[in-house]
């Protein structure tokens, strides 16, 4: 524990009261009609949209966690982020013309569109609750705990310092103040994270580390391999990564409000398309600046933070970063835990208006679904002050945050995917795929959790339980939810209400979109090739 300097937290200030300016000042314009506030006036353009889908997924989950599961296991869990790049392709060419051409305001509209009403509502819940509990929550939390041990600020109050100070120009401002912000905070998430590495990289010399070679044999070379690991330590293979990853991915990257409101906020198809793919540009990134830190970590500072795994970011910070340099890291991780969270209440306000209320079939002016809207975006912000303090009894954060979300995703993916790639897939079928598989995960993660097996208590990615691995489980998960969807499909007789306009033809993607698509995938290859 730490003391903030004057001039670290003058940086801290500084920077709070930016954000809080940029935000409001740039939704000015667009905060008085329903368009301008929850879509951006449709205005969006492909850098912001791909800073902002960046900025809004990495949370201070991801710059703690990463760093964590890089000090302990290495660069295979920044599959986590290469993966990202591959499904944010998948976002652009398989969904966001759907998205586009359908013109809808929510995912959950969508699927009403190609479902039914029942279908809506079932994802609107989902929805708001991963927004409430695991986008806002997880990331208030993640932050507190890095602020507690650098500054000894507690952890109550830095969420509340957090929430107060995003949620100003968050529920004032709507989408425009969120995008532009994210956009402002990428530049500062990467500035931050690259000084910490680069900081840590010139501190090797001081415990004996010249080489690359020497680097090597100090942490275990097999912490530098993105593929290659032992699935009897790990308890996953590569390929339960991979599957459960893209499952995880497509739910996230394609079917989440929170991100995906950024596309539907586009000026057009081809700028949603390119703003995807600028996004999985920028997911290169965290491996090298966020995971690698924690491997740097282990050859610095592996007795100084020993099983106390979660302290590895702040201990970096704390004996690498020079006063200045401090405040610099935590307007980084400000820039991480306000932009996840700013991105999540700008979505659970959408959903609430546009789900919830709209279906109660009242005919709302602008100014009514403003106020409905910033009134349930503080309502949010409020519960999840209140609910996150207590993220800490639940386990590791990042893995925490990934078995949650498995209990959901895959029924959500199953419905959305094969709802757009074929015609056959019914309302029932979609209703019953959304019930019953998630029932059925979130048995599995309450049995694992909560029911001792051999007097332990246990998580799902715990060998103790019942010996399939959270990832693995996720793709399974899918493969019950489809074989749900299939035979509802086959059996059920009722007629597809499906508009004819719901399916439109495809046309060829924009010259410019594919050739970033394909640039982008060369290089995902020769950094696997680089790390296999």
């Amino acid at each position: 524990m730490s003391t903030i300097s004057p001039i670290d937290l003058a940086i801290i200030i500084i920077y709070i009261l930016a954000m809080i300016v940029v935000g409001l000042w740039s939704g000015r314009k667009k905060k008085d009609t329903a368009k301008g506030y929850f879509m951006a006036g449709k205005s969006l353009t492909w850098s912001i949209i791909g800073a902002s889908l960046f900025a809004s997924n990495i949370s201070t989950v991801h710059l703690v966690g990463l760093a964590e599961s890089g000090f302990k296991d290495g660069i295979v869990w920044g599959n986590f982020e290469w993966f990202s790049a591959f499904e944010l392709l998948i976002l652009a060419f398989l969904f966001v013309p759907f998205y586009i051409r359908t013109k809808i305001t929510t995912l959950p509209e969508f699927l009403e569109k190609r479902y039914d009403g029942r279908s809506r509502v079932v994802l609107a819940i989902f929805s708001i609750l991963a927004a409430l509990f695991m986008h806002i929550g997880v990331s208030f939390y993640a932050g507190a705990v890095v602020f507690e041990n650098i500054f000894g600020l507690d952890i109550i109050w830095s969420i509340i310092i957090i929430g107060v100070a995003t949620g100003l120009y968050a529920i004032i401002g709507g989408l425009t103040s969120v995008v532009v912000t994210e956009a402002l905070q990428t530049i500062i998430l990467i500035i931050g994270s690259l000084t910490l590495t680069i900081l840590a990289i010139f501190h090797l010399p001081e415990v004996g580390i010249t080489s690359y070679e020497a680097f090597e044999l100090a942490v275990n070379p097999d912490r530098l391999k993105a593929v290659s690991f032992d699935a009897n330590v790990k308890g996953f293979t590569f390929f339960d990564l991979l599957f459960g990853h893209l499952v995880l991915g497509i739910w996230y990257w394609c079917t989440d409000q929170t991100i995906v409101q950024r596309a539907l906020g586009a000026k057009s198809e081809k700028q949603a398309q390119l703003g995807a793919i600028f996004a999985g540009f920028l997911k290169i990134l965290p491996v090298f600046i966020m995971v690698l830190p924690g491997i740097l970590a282990f050859a610095l500072f592996q007795s100084d933070i020993g099983d106390n795994t979660r302290s590895v970011l702040p201990t970096m910070i704390l004996k690498l970063m020079p006063i200045g340099f401090r405040g610099l890291m935590v307007a980084a991780l400000l820039a991480a835990v306000m932009s996840s969270v700013a991105a999540a209440l700008n979505s659970c306000s959408t959903l609430i208006v546009y789900d919830v209320f709209e279906k109660l079939k009242y005919n709302f002016t602008d100014k009514q679904k403003l106020y409905i809207g910033r009134v349930s975006g503080a309502l949010v912000l409020i519960l999840a002050i209140s609910w996150s303090p207590f993220i800490g009894n639940l386990g590791g954060i990042f893995e925490l945050i990934n078995q949650m979300f498995s209990i959901f995703a895959p029924s959500i993916v199953a419905v959305f995917l094969w709802g757009v790639v074929s015609k056959k897939g019914t309302a029932n079928a979609s209703f019953f795929t959304l019930i019953g598989g998630s029932f059925i995960a979130a048995i599995v993660f309450l049995v694992e959790k909560y029911l001792p097996i051999n007097g332990v208590e246990n998580y799902i990615s715990s060998p103790n339980g019942l010996g399939i691995h959270w990832l693995r489980q996720t793709y399974i998960f899918f493969i019950i939810a489809t074989l749900i969807y299939l035979l509802v499909s086959y059996f059920d007789n009722s007629k597809s209400n499906i508009p004819k306009s719901f399916y439109l033809k495809i046309n060829g993607a924009d010259k410019m979109v594919s050739w970033l698509s394909m640039l982008l995938i060369v290089i995902m290859l020769v950094i696997y090739t680089i790390f296999y």
